[in-house]
C-alpha cells in the first residue's frame, strides 16, 4: 500500500471510521425514517442523483428490488429543472442523494416530487443543505469533510445509509448485523493488495464488469478511472459485455470483474473466463476463477453488503494507478468538488 500522501488516500483510509460514525450517530434518524416508510407502504421507489451518487442509487435499486420487492427507477433531474414537468409521484418514496446537497437540478426535482405526494428522503453529508430543506426527511451520512474531488467515503456512507434504511424498514436482523460489522470488514478491505492489477494497467482503455448489486460498483470504478487516472474505462453488466463491446478486447486488454458472493457470481465468472480465453487480462474478486486472475478480497456477513468492501479495495488501488501515471487524484483537470447542474 502506498504512503498516505494524497488527500484521496487519506480519505480512503478514513472510510472505516466514517462508517463507524454513521452507525453511531445516524441510528435515530434511520430508524425513525424506516418506521415512517413502513407506515406509508409505498408502491414504488424513485431516485434522484448524478455521478457517484447515482451509482449509489443503482446499488440501492437492486437492494430495494431484491430485499423489499419494490421497483425503483432513476428519474432524470432535468425533468423538473429544464422541462418543468411535475411527475405524478403520489404513493412513492424518493431517495435523493448528493454529498453536498447543493446542485439546483437535484434540489428542484426532489422538491417537485415531494410536493406531488412522494415521501422524499435526502441522503447528504450536509444536513443544512438546500437538498435537505427540500425533502420530507434527511439522512445525514456523517462522513466528515471530504475535500478530494473524487468522492470516496461519501459514496460508501451514502450506500450504507440507504441500505441500512431498507434493512430497518424490513426488520432484517441478519442484514442489520452485517451492516454493523462493516467498519472492521472495510478496515481489512482497504489493505487488500491489488498490485498485479496495478501493474497490468498500462494503457488508456479497460472494462469493469458487475452483475446485480455489484454492477453499481463497476459503474463507480469506471468513473473513478476517468476522474483520477484519465483512463477511458467502460462499465458493463457481465450479461451485456459479450453482445458487442467484446469486439474491443484484444491481447492483454484489462478487465476487472467485481464479483460478490451472491447468485450472480457464477454468471460473472463464466463471462470473465470467456474474455480471458480471448486474450484479455481479466481480474476477478472471486476464489472460483480458473483462467482469470484472482484479486484479493474481503467478504462480509451478507451477500448484499459484499460489494461494499470491493469498492474500498478498488479505491485504494486506483489511487496507486493515478500516482504511477504521475497524476494528482486530488486535483483532476477540468473538475471541481461540487458541480451545480441546472
Amino acid at each position: 500500500m502506498s504512503n498516505p500522501t494524497t488527500q484521496m488516500r487519506r480519505e480512503i483510509e478514513e472510510i472505516p471510521a466514517a462508517l463507524a460514525r454513521l452507525l453511531d450517530q445516524g441510528a435515530g434518524a434511520i430508524r425513525a425514517i424506516a418506521r415512517e416508510a413502513a407506515r406509508r407502504d409505498p408502491r414504488f421507489l424513485i431516485s434522484v442523483a448524478r455521478g457517484s451518487s447515482d451509482h449509489a442509487c443503482t446499488y440501492l435499486k437492486y437492494a430495494s428490488e431484491l430485499l423489499l420487492g419494490l421497483p425503483m427507477a432513476s428519474v432524470g433531474p432535468s425533468i423538473a429543472s429544464i422541462y418543468g414537468v411535475k411527475l405524478k409521484a403520489e404513493g412513492s418514496l424518493c431517495l435523493a442523494i448528493s454529498q453536498s446537497g447543493k446542485s439546483p437540478d437535484i434540489v428542484a426535482l426532489t422538491q417537485s416530487v415531494r410536493e406531488s405526494g412522494a415521501y422524499a428522503i435526502a441522503i447528504t453529508n450536509d444536513a443544512a443543505s438546500p437538498l435537505a430543506a427540500s425533502a420530507s426527511a434527511t439522512l445525514g451520512i456523517h462522513a466528515g469533510p471530504e475535500t478530494s474531488v473524487a468522492a470516496t467515503k461519501t459514496f460508501v456512507t451514502s450506500m450504507v445509509a440507504g441500505l441500512w434504511l431498507m434493512a430497518e424498514w424490513r426488520q432484517d436482523g441478519a442484514l442489520i448485523a452485517a451492516i454493523h460489522d462493516l467498519p472492521g470488514v472495510l478496515d481489512k478491505a482497504v489493505r487488500c493488495d491489488w498490485t498485479p492489477l496495478v501493474d497490468a494497467i498500462t494503457g488508456d482503455s479497460l472494462f469493469t464488469l458487475g452483475r446485480g448489486p455489484s454492477w453499481a460498483i463497476a459503474n463507480e470504478a469506471a468513473l473513478k478511472f476517468k476522474e483520477t487516472c484519465r483512463i477511458h474505462a467502460e462499465s458493463y453488466s457481465s450479461a451485456e459485455v459479450l453482445h458487442g463491446p467484446v469486439t474491443i478486447v484484444g491481447s492483454g486488454f484489462p478487465v476487472i470483474g467485481f464479483a460478490a458472493a451472491d447468485k450472480a457470481e457464477a454468471t460473472l465468472i463464466e463471462v470473465a473466463e470467456q474474455l480471458a480465453e480471448k486474450g484479455a487480462r481479466v481480474f476477478v474478486t472471486s476464489d472460483r476463477v480458473r483462467r482469470a486472475e484472482r484479486l484479493e478480497h474481503v467478504r462480509s456477513r451478507h451477500w448484499l453488503t459484499d460489494p461494499i468492501p470491493l469498492m474500498v479495495s478498488f479505491y485504494a488501488m486506483v489511487e496507486r494507478v493515478a500516482a504511477r501515471r504521475g497524476i494528482n487524484p486530488d486535483t483532476p483537470r477540468h473538475l471541481k468538488k461540487v458541480t451545480e447542474t441546472l
